[in-house]
């Protein structure tokens, strides 16, 4: 269906023409008029033919229109043209009364004047002068000729149709500054679209500039995965996420791989089918691109809503962190490395000095206590040895199946038992029996017995050491809290960090490496389950582990 022309785009269209073009377009339906009527006159009304004054008024509406095409206006006064409707009224008139009484409805062809003059702006004064004043005179000599023979509806007459017609140019006149006040109202919201319009091209272009000079990619996409935005980073990534030959329309998300860098992610766990599912996430790893040219990618995601809380897409950050990944790789080998040279002499010496000690009989009391020194930093030394080797391992396993937690517990305590009564710590257990989860015996055990001899370690003075279980359908909570120390909360915020320690723990010279939290960390993230801790100055610290009842997919 064709579109209909609106009104703005009409008035442009009508400036657009020439004046004369113009005057004469305005002059046209009433000279389409009167032709009509000229023409019919010999056929139906013959008689007029010899009214002079009826053909001086078709006489007078042809000279006015070609005067229309021939009168210089653009050269003349800008209201200038109004004189064509001016003299309209006096050829109406002449119609009128010439063909008077045979066409007395002629009169009514003075609206078409009477809507130029009104609509034109011209002074007020003389548009209602001109438009009550010009139909009195036309319907005047008609009157005036059944002088004195006046009737009611002859005065009717004489004075209704110049106050209809006076009537008419107001309502018109009132139309029109009402709707150039509406033109002025649409040309100053043209102007300030226009400008908001240029501002934001111009937030947009530094939008991108900025964008663009980051060095990181970023994308934003709507909720069915069409691309609304990216810079250029995110380009490159995609090229290189892209399989050889693929086109700008092919999934861009084809040479994703997981951590091992050989398992290609399924499209459930890529970042952007993640983010498209309203999942917010950060430090997502991914590797993307094919051997020898893969990137390690660090990748975040925040979720776009609408305001009824409606997702409607998602931006995602893609950070190149191959670099970083790689370091921290060849850390982790050297610290294996190391550990493994220095485990062999270590055990070495342990082994020579539980020997020595096993048949000291002979030996003076001072050297077998110097002995017993030797022999006590020598089993730390290993220890510290062993958490770091652990640490060193990105390939910490697990082995999952459904555990008794409560029988974990009791196997903790009794290995604490004689480090709590070297430091008149009592241990008390609130665990109901049995407590199954879904987890590693060894890892958690390690994990709890960790968690417990930091609670003794950090108890000098005494104190009491809990250990309680809750369970739910799907969640095992493990608490160990103690009533020693304890520690400030932004280093409770920290401790799970490698080789952090609290304050309160140098200052107090107590020994440890900060190794121990970072890899019980690990090893509840491994099960799919956390860790937390809650810990305040003097009134002792409680770690709380979070474990699966029941297998979780992909943990």
């Amino acid at each position: 269906m064709a579109a209909h022309p609106s009104p703005r785009g009409v008035a442009l269209y009508f400036r657009k023409l020439g004046r004369r073009t113009q005057v004469a377009l305005c002059q046209l339906p009433l000279f389409l008029i009167v032709s009509i009527i000229g023409l019919v006159t010999p056929l139906t009304w013959p008689t007029l033919l010899s009214s002079p004054a009826y053909v001086a008024g078709l006489a007078l509406h042809v000279l006015l229109f070609v005067a229309c095409f021939l009168t210089p206006w653009e050269r003349l006064h800008s209201s200038a043209y109004l004189v064509i409707p001016v003299l309209d009224l006096l050829g109406i008139g002449l119609l009128r009364n010439g063909a008077a009484p045979l066409l007395p409805g002629l009169a009514i062809l003075v609206v078409f004047p009477i809507i130029w003059l009104a609509a034109s702006g011209m002074l007020v004064r003389t548009n209602l002068v001109l438009s009550a004043v010009g139909p009195f005179l036309i319907m005047l000599p008609s009157t005036v000729a059944k002088f004195p023979h006046f009737t009611a509806a002859d005065i009717t007459v004489l004075l209704l149709f110049p106050l209809t017609m006076l009537a008419v140019s107001l309502a018109i006149r009132f139309a029109s500054v009402n709707m150039r006040g509406q033109q002025r109202e649409l040309q100053e919201m043209g102007e300030e679209l226009r400008k908001l319009l240029g501002e934001s091209r111009e937030r947009e272009k530094l939008l991108m500039t900025i964008l663009d000079a980051t060095d990181v990619g970023i994308v934003a996409v709507d909720s069915n995965g069409n691309q609304l935005l990216a810079n250029n980073m995110m380009r490159r990534w995609q090229q290189a996420a892209a399989p050889a030959g693929a086109g700008p329309s092919e999934g861009t998300e084809q040479h994703v791989f997981a951590q091992d860098k050989i398992t290609p992610l399924p499209p459930d766990k890529r970042p952007l089918r993640r983010a498209m599912d309203g999942e917010s996430f950060a430090d997502y790893l991914v590797w993307i691109g094919e051997a020898p040219d893969q990137r390690a990618v660090s990748t975040a995601a925040r979720p776009l809503m609408d305001d009824g809380g409606r997702l409607t897409g998602a931006v995602v950050v893609f950070s190149d962190v191959t670099g970083l990944v790689e370091a921290m790789a060849a850390n982790q080998e050297l610290v294996s490395n190391v550990s493994h040279e220095f485990r062999s002499p270590l055990n070495s010496i342990i082994g020579n000095i539980d020997l020595v000690l096993e048949d000291s009989d002979g030996l003076p009391e001072s050297t077998v206590r110097r002995l017993a020194v030797v022999q006590r930093n020598s089993e730390r030394l290993l220890d510290l040895v062993s958490d770091l080797t652990l640490e060193a391992s990105s390939a910490l396993t697990i082995h999952p199946k459904r555990t008794d937690i409560s029988g974990l517990v009791e196997t903790s305590i009794g290995s604490a038992q004689a480090q709590a009564e070297r430091s008149a710590v009592a241990l008390v257990a609130d665990v109901p029996s049995p407590l199954w989860a879904y987890a590693d015996p060894l890892r958690i055990g390690q994990a709890l017995d960790n968690l417990v001899s930091n609670a003794i370690k950090y108890s000098p003075d005494g104190g009491t050491v809990t250990i309680s279980a809750t369970g739910t359908r799907k969640w095992v909570r493990l608490a160990v809290q103690d009533t020693g120390m304890g520690m400030a909360p932004e280093d409770a915020a920290k401790v799970f960090s490698r080789f952090f320690r609290a304050e309160s723990a140098r200052e107090a010279a107590i020994p440890g490496a900060g190794l121990g939290l970072s890899i019980t960390k690990t090893i509840l993230e491994r099960h799919g389950g956390a860790i937390a801790c809650a810990s305040a100055l003097g009134s002792g610290s409680t770690f709380t582990m979070t474990l699966p009842v029941e297998s979780i997919p992909g943990s």
